[in-house]
C-alpha cells in the first residue's frame, strides 16, 4: 500500500517584491516549518510549486509554496492533490486574514473562503471546502488605506516580534495536527498569543529555507 502523504500549503506571492509582506505570511510559516525540520525545497518545481518533502511527527509530508501568484493558487494545489493522490482531509492551507487581529490564529477543519482570493481559487478547483486551514491574522488596514495595498505592506519592528511568536504557534499547531487531530490543534492554538512577559531577549536571526534574506525568529487578499 502506498505511503499516505500530507500536504501543507502556504499561500503567498512569488518574487522578492512580495517577500515578508502581510499577504505572504503563509509562505513565512511553511518556510519556518521546513527549517524547523531540516527540510529543503527541491530545485525543480512540481505543479507550479516549490516543494520540500520529508517526515514530521512520524508522517510523510509535502510542504508547498505555489508560484502562480495568490489568485491562481488552486491550480497548483489541484495538481499536487491529483499527482500524489492526497485526500482533502490530509491537506492543510496556511493563509493571511485581514479580518483577524495580528497574532490571532483561527484553525478550522473546514469552512469557506473568508473572502481570501487564494482560498477561493483552491476551493473552486478542488470542488470541496472540507479540508483543514489556519488563518493568520494580519490586522485591518487603517482608515483610508486600501486593503489591496495594505496586504502588500511589510510588518514594522514591533509587529514583527508578535508575527514571529505566531509563526512558532503555527508550527506547533501543524505538528499537533499531524501527530493527533485538527481538533486538538484547534483546542491548543486557536486565538491570540499569550502576552510576552520577558521581552529583553532579542530575536535570533535565521535564514529561512528558500529565502534570500535573513528573517528574525524568536527561538524559533490577492
Amino acid at each position: 500500500m502506498a505511503t499516505e502523504r500530507y500536504l501543507i500549503v502556504g499561500l503567498g506571492n512569488p518574487g522578492r517584491k512580495y517577500q515578508d509582506t502581510r499577504h505572504n505570511v503563509g509562505f513565512r510559516c511553511v518556510d519556518a516549518l521546513a527549517q524547523a525540520h531540516n527540510l529543503s525545497y527541491a530545485s525543480r518545481k512540481k505543479s507550479k510549486a516549490k516543494i520540500a518533502e520529508g517526515h514530521i511527527a512520524g508522517k510523510q509530508v509535502l510542504i508547498a509554496k505555489p508560484q502562480t501568484f495568490m489568485n491562481l493558487s488552486g491550480s497548483s494545489v489541484q495538481g499536487l492533490i491529483a499527482f500524489y493522490k492526497i485526500p482533502p482531509e490530509h491537506l492543510l492551507v496556511v493563509f493571511d486574514d485581514l479580518d483577524i487581529p495580528l497574532g490571532t490564529l483561527r484553525i478550522r477543519a473546514k469552512g469557506g473562503t473568508g473572502g481570501h482570493k487564494g482560498m477561493t481559487d483552491i476551493i473552486k478547483r478542488l470542488g470541496t471546502q472540507e479540508f483543514p486551514r489556519i488563518r493568520f491574522g494580519i490586522d485591518r488596514p487603517p482608515d483610508g488605506v486600501d486593503p489591496s495595498n495594505f496586504v502588500l505592506r511589510r510588518f514594522d519592528t514591533a509587529e514583527t516580534v508578535l508575527v514571529n511568536k505566531t509563526v512558532e504557534r503555527v508550527i506547533n499547531a501543524i505538528e499537533t495536527w499531524l501527530a493527533d487531530t485538527i481538533d486538538t490543534a484547534m483546542n491548543h492554538y486557536n486565538g491570540a498569543a499569550e502576552p510576552d512577559t520577558s521581552s529583553t531577549k532579542p530575536p535570533q536571526t535565521l535564514l529561512l529555507t528558500g529565502d534570500t534574506e535573513p528573517v528574525a525568529l524568536n527561538n524559533t487578499n490577492g
